[in-house]
C-alpha cells in the first residue's frame, strides 16, 4: 500500500444465520454460497500488500470443489489503484473479486454503478458483521452495498527498544507509551523525544516523513477533503500547522529519508537507520517480513506500544467489491463474503496483522491471543492494543482524488522536506502540483 492505506464498538454478532455460517465455514446465507452447484467456476481475486488471504483461498477451494481461486497480489496500493484504474477505463481485464483501498473510495464511489449490488447476493443478512462506519463506507449514496470490509487500521508505534535503551530512553513498552505522554501523547512530545533520540545517538527517530505526515492528515476532522466533498489543501490552517510540525522534525534530522516501500531488503529494520515506525495493525506484518527478509528475527529488538501522537488514528482498510464485469457474480459475491466473516478475519490478522472490521472477530482469541506476530514483538499484546488505539477512531471522509493528493502531492513534498528543503519552500511544492493537476 502507498501513503492511501487500511472506531470500533465491540458488540456481539446478531442471528441465527451468521453463527450457521460460522460453523459451516461459508460466510453468505441463502443460495448466495458458492456451493449450491456443480458448475467448475474459475474466480479471479486481485489484492494489494499484505491482507493475509492466501491460506483462505486454498480453505475454499477445499471446501468448495467446484471452485478455483486465480489470485494476483499486487505490491501496492498504489499500483493497485494504478492497475485497476487502467482496467476500469478499458471496461475490460477487471477480477471477479477486486480489493479497494480506503483511499480509493472517492473514486470508486464515483462509478459504483460499476460495482455488484451485493445486497443482491445476501448482503443484508450479514451486514450487522461490521463496526457501522465500515458498513457505510462500502455503501453507495443509493444504498447499495458495494464493498465487504476485511481491515481496518487504528495506528499504534512501533519502536526498537534496543536502540531506545541504548540512547538511555526507556524500552518497557508501557513505560515508552508514558514517555510520549500516553493518553494525551501530541506530535510536540514525538518531536521532542525524537530530538533527545538525535542527541543521544546522533541517529534518525523515524523511517522518513511521508508516514509521519500520513498520520497526521489522517487525524484531523477534515483532511483534504472537507465532509461535504470540497477540496481542502490551500487554505486549510490545521493541515498547515501540522505541515510546520513535520518540517521542524525533518529540519532536526529526525527523518532517515527512507524511500517509501524501500528499506533496502530490510536492512534499515535491523542496522538502525531508524528507531520508530508508524503501524497501522496491517504495517505489522511489513514490519515483521522486512526484519525477517534482512536476516532477523524476534531478537531484533521491534516492539508495538499502545500509545500514537496526537491521538487516535486510522490509516487505510480494505473492501472486497464484485465488478460488474464478473461473468460469475454469485459465485464472487459469495467468496468475498466467506473472506470478510469472522473466522477468515481472525486468521488474516493472525497471518498480517490486519485488525479486523468485523466486530466478533475483534474479541475473538485468536485476535487479542499469543501469535507468530507478538512472539515477534517480543510478546505484546497486539490485539489488545489495536482495539484499545481504534477506540475513539472516526472514519475521515476521503474525497475522489485522496489518494492522488496524497501520494502525487504531498509524496514529493515530504521527500523534499527530507533532502534538506525548508517546510515553506516544500509546501509551496505542493500547493504547486496541487494547482497543476486541477483536481476538484
Amino acid at each position: 500500500m502507498k501513503l492511501s492505506r487500511r472506531t470500533t464498538a465491540v458488540a456481539a454478532v446478531a442471528g441465527v444465520a451468521a453463527i450457521a455460517l460460522l460453523a459451516t465455514g461459508c460466510s453468505s446465507s441463502g443460495d448466495s454460497g458458492s456451493g449450491s452447484s456443480d458448475e467448475k467456476v474459475e474466480l479471479t481475486v486481485t489484492t494489494f500488500g499484505t491482507m493475509g488471504l492466501d491460506d483462505l483461498y486454498k480453505q475454499y477451494e477445499e471446501e468448495n470443489p467446484n471452485v478455483t481461486i486465480k489470485a494476483t497480489n499486487i505490491d501496492t496500493g498504489g499500483n493497485a489503484l494504478t492497475d485497476w484504474k487502467t482496467k476500469q477505463a478499458a471496461g475490460a481485464g477487471l477480477p471477479d473479486v477486486q480489493a479497494v483501498e480506503e483511499g480509493w473510495l472517492g473514486q470508486v464511489q464515483a462509478v459504483s454503478d460499476s460495482f455488484t449490488d451485493l445486497t443482491e447476493y445476501g448482503a443484508n443478512d450479514i451486514k450487522d458483521r461490521w463496526v457501522d462506519w465500515k458498513l457505510k463506507q462500502g455503501t453507495d449514496k443509493d444504498g447499495r452495498i458495494i464493498g465487504y470490509g476485511t481491515d481496518i487500521g487504528p495506528e499504534g508505534l512501533c519502536y526498537n527498544s534496543k536502540l531506545f535503551e541504548a540512547a538511555g530512553l526507556p524500552g518497557d513498552r508501557e513505560a515508552v507509551a508514558e514517555l510520549f505522554g500516553g493518553d494525551d501523547a501530541t506530535w510536540d512530545d514525538f518531536f521532542k523525544v525524537g530530538e533527545q533520540y538525535k542527541a543521544a545517538t546522533g541517529k534518525a527517530f523515524y523511517d522518513q516523513s511521508g508516514f509521519v505526515w500520513n498520520a497526521m492528515v489522517n487525524q484531523l476532522p477534515e483532511g483534504y477533503y472537507t465532509s461535504d466533498g470540497e477540496l481542502n489543501v490551500e487554505d486549510n490552517a490545521d493541515l498547515k500547522a501540522q505541515w510546520d510540525k513535520l518540517a521542524g522534525g525533518a529540519a532536526a534530522g529526525l527523518s532517515s529519508g527512507q524511500a517509501q516501500w524501500d528499506w533496502g531488503k530490510g536492512k534499515a529494520f535491523t542496522d538502525g537507520s531508524f528507531a520508530t515506525f508508524m503501524c497501522p495493525g496491517w504495517m505489522l506484518g511489513v514490519v515483521k517480513g522486512q526484519v525477517e527478509s534482512a536476516g532477523g528475527d524476534a531478537t531484533s529488538g521491534w516492539d508495538f506500544a499502545d500509545v500514537f501522537p496526537g491521538g487516535p488514528a486510522n490509516w487505510g482498510g480494505t473492501f472486497l467489491t464484485v465488478p460488474t464485469t464478473s461473468k460469475h457474480p454469485k459465485e464472487a459475491a459469495a467468496l468475498a463474503a466467506y473472506l470478510t466473516d469472522a473466522k477468515s478475519a481472525v486468521a488474516a490478522f493472525q497471518a498480517a496483522g490486519t485488525f479486523p472490521s468485523v466486530i466478533e472477530a475483534q474479541t475473538d482469541p485468536g485476535v487479542t491471543g499469543e501469535s507468530d506476530l507478538t512472539k515477534f514483538f517480543n510478546n505484546a499484546p497486539i490485539g489488545e492494543i489495536l482495539g484499545s488505539r481504534a477506540e475513539g477512531v472516526v472514519a475521515q471522509y476521503k474525497g475522489p482524488n485522496d489518494s492522488v493528493i496524497q501520494e502525487q502531492v504531498f509524496g514529493p513534498a515530504t521527500q523534499s522536506l527530507d533532502k534538506g528543503a525548508s517546510g515553506d519552500d516544500a509546501w509551496n511544492e505542493a500547493l504547486t502540483t496541487l494547482q497543476s493537476l486541477d483536481l476538484k
